[in-house]
């Protein structure tokens, strides 16, 4: 038997350098499902970052008892409020920002909590830190318009972590009873007839102490009855609720006892 003639194919003009490259190209090409393995991490904005973004004047009040307050502008947009007033800013104007009719306390306040994620006095668990500033016998209710100060503008400036903080701080502030009233005067004066998330607990606070407007606060629950009506009708709204429910687990446990349901008494004719 003759050896089997062998043929050797014509060169077809691949080197084996490009079948490699040609192979490496179609490895790419094909997912091999790895390629979401490393998640992207977001860039992560320092307080240097803050700290290097341009300054910002906010002048509280107006006239010679106007109070110019300064804040770095990266910190400042954390409000919409400030977002939106910063983008009106134009390359030769003023970088200032005018809140004529704000508390400059409260302001400040707002500045220390964009700061610090807090504001003086600051909370420690569920305790506030003394404040020496506040009277023993609060009657003027020092310490809790200080919040509800800084509530109003958290509201305004498009801040509800900090809306909620002040929000406890109210509710973990002690007063007297004229003290709590010039409390109340504020918030049915200052917020939202819709915001029951502070007006509710104002109302349900006098409604459970109706002894307190007898003997230390009467004159001045008169008064702000009267230049609030809406108060006065809240107050009245919760003390019924009250005495409604009082007077149906009262009769529930009577009929509990077998003893009749009292009727509810008629009108007589006139």
């Amino acid at each position: 038997m003759s050896d089997p003639e062998v043929v050797v194919a014509e060169d077809d003009g691949m080197e084996l350098e490009d079948l490699e490259v040609t192979e490496a190209a179609a490895d790419q090409d094909d997912p091999s499902g790895l390629e979401d393995i490393e998640p992207t991490i977001a860039e992560r904005v320092t307080f240097l970052d803050y700290l290097k973004s341009p300054i910002v004047e906010l002048v509280i009040g107006q006239g010679d008892t106007a109070t110019t307050l300064s804040a770095h502008q990266a910190l400042l947009t954390q409000s919409p409020y400030f977002e939106n007033a910063v983008q009106h800013f134009s390359g030769s104007s003023a970088r200032r920002i005018d809140l004529p009719t704000d508390d400059v306390a409260a302001a400040a306040s707002v500045l220390e909590w964009l700061y610090k994620a807090d504001y003086f006095p600051i909370l420690s668990g569920n305790a506030l830190e003394y404040d020496p500033t506040v009277p023993s016998d609060d009657n003027e209710g020092v310490a809790l318009l200080r919040h509800a100060r800084v509530y109003t503008l958290a509201q305004r400036f498009g801040l509800p972590a900090l809306a909620g903080l002040a929000h406890k701080k109210i509710h973990l502030t002690n007063s007297t009873a004229k003290g709590e009233i010039a409390y109340a005067r504020f918030v049915y004066k200052e917020t939202s007839p819709d915001d029951e998330n502070i007006r509710k607990p104002v109302a349900a606070f006098w409604a459970s102490r109706s002894f307190v407007l007898r003997h230390e606060a009467e004159q001045e629950f008169k008064r702000m009855c009267l230049e609030f009506p809406q108060f006065g009708f809240d107050v009245l709204s919760r003390v019924l609720d009250e005495q409604e429910k009082r007077s149906q687990r009262q009769e529930a446990s009577q009929s509990g006892a077998g003893a009749s349901g009292r009727k509810r008494q008629r009108m007589s004719g006139i």
